[in-house]
């Protein structure tokens, strides 16, 4: 039995003590006591404090086999460094904005593995692409995912199992994908098309900037990441953006500066709210192209997880925080050793560490099909 130290206890991070407090000594941190109180029934051990402060960070993980990040993004880049200069291992799902190249040279100072990005997409999606680049040949690397309700509700048929301010700074980041060889920019929500899913029917497909490392990592002519909504969704929202709902230009009103976008999030913050027991889906397709034998060749795998009513655990909160977790046993098994800092396809591209991901998560029942 190890020990350890998750920080953020969030939705995703409860999911991801729980799922290791099965075999390991868990440690959750969090300054909210709120999200602690939801662990309480569980053999985990909680502490109520600051993570934005580094000598806090490295007193709770001072006896730490491996760290766990699960803190918002702009939290992200600080706190993995503060962890990897405490000499600790860590996974980390926080997906922050900051260029992680600086750290790698830190971590290996260190002499420390970091796994950074290690959840759905980013995450299981890049250890898919880089797994189908080592095999050769690859042409084409598409990834297609949405987390959607169940039950559809109008007019935006959607609820954000994340803090509706990233989902609309989602929506107007423009999007970088690979045509041709050259990283091409596109407008956000752009690209739109239809595609059916069994058992679930046909969403709609648009452009969104979830490449990241994966542009630089994997030297393929053409690849796209692209964000799945009910059909529908994303009209209304590039009317919101059209009358500028969701620019981050203030406004003044009765002598008060405010951000639209701000503005924005606040109202549809009810609207999009994921309650803890509504009945939600993850839905992720992957698609390669390679030439074999002189043909191109198409593979693909869909990914379908539903809500977990025995657990009380979202499928986001699975799919995402359970490849997080296969990332930590690929560390305490010694499958992956290599110090630096790593993104998922790197680690993907050997066979035995992508094999270890999927036996995983299949344990917990999530496959890719």
């Amino acid at each position: 039995m190890k020990k350890i130290t998750v920080l953020g206890a969030g939705m995703v991070g409860r999911a991801i003590a729980r799922d290791l407090a099965k075999d390991h000594k868990v440690t959750s941190v969090d300054l909210d006591e709120g999200n602690l109180y939801l662990l309480s029934q569980y053999d985990i051990e909680t502490v109520s404090a600051d993570l934005s402060d580094p000598e806090v960070i490295k007193k709770v993980i001072h006896d730490a086999d491996v760290v766990v990040g699960a803190v918002p993004g702009f939290m992200g880049y600080k706190t993995v460094e503060s962890v990897i200069k405490a000499g600790k291992n860590i996974v980390d799902i926080s997906f922050f904005p900051e260029d992680s190249k600086p750290l790698d040279a830190v971590a290996k100072e260190n002499g420390v593995t970091a796994l950074l990005d290690f959840g759905v997409a980013p995450g299981l999606s890049n250890l898919w692409f880089g797994n189908q680049y080592a095999k050769g040949n690859v042409k084409f690397l598409e990834c297609m995912v949405g987390g959607l309700p169940a039950e559809r509700k109008y007019p935006f048929q959607y609820k954000a199992p994340f803090s509706p301010v990233d989902v609309l700074e989602e929506y107007t980041r423009p999007a970088r994908v690979k045509e041709g060889g050259r990283i091409v920019v596109r407008e956000a929500l752009s690209g739109s098309e239809m595609v059916d899913f069994d058992g679930i029917g046909t969403l709609e497909a648009f452009y969104t900037d979830g490449l990241r490392s994966v542009l630089d990592t994997i030297p393929v002519e053409d690849m796209r990441e692209m964000t799945l909504r009910y059909p529908g969704h994303i009209d209304l929202i590039k009317a919101i953006r059209h009358v500028g709902f969701l620019s981050e230009t203030g406004i003044e009103i009765n002598g008060v500066e405010i951000k639209p976008r701000d503005f924005a999030a606040k109202i549809l913050f009810k609207d999009w709210k994921l309650g803890p027991k509504d009945e939600e889906f993850t839905v992720m397709r992957l698609r390669s192209i390679r030439t074999l034998h002189g043909e191109d060749v198409e593979f693909t795998q869909t990914l379908l997880d539903r809500y977990d009513p025995a657990s009380g655990v979202s499928s986001m909160s699975r799919t995402t925080g359970y490849t997080c977790t296969a990332g930590v046993s690929l560390l305490l098994s010694g499958v992956f050793s290599e110090k630096g800092c790593f993104p998922p396809e790197i680690v993907g591209m050997n066979d035995e560490c992508f094999g270890h991901v999927l036996v995983h998560l299949g344990a917990r029942n999530i496959t890719l099909d």
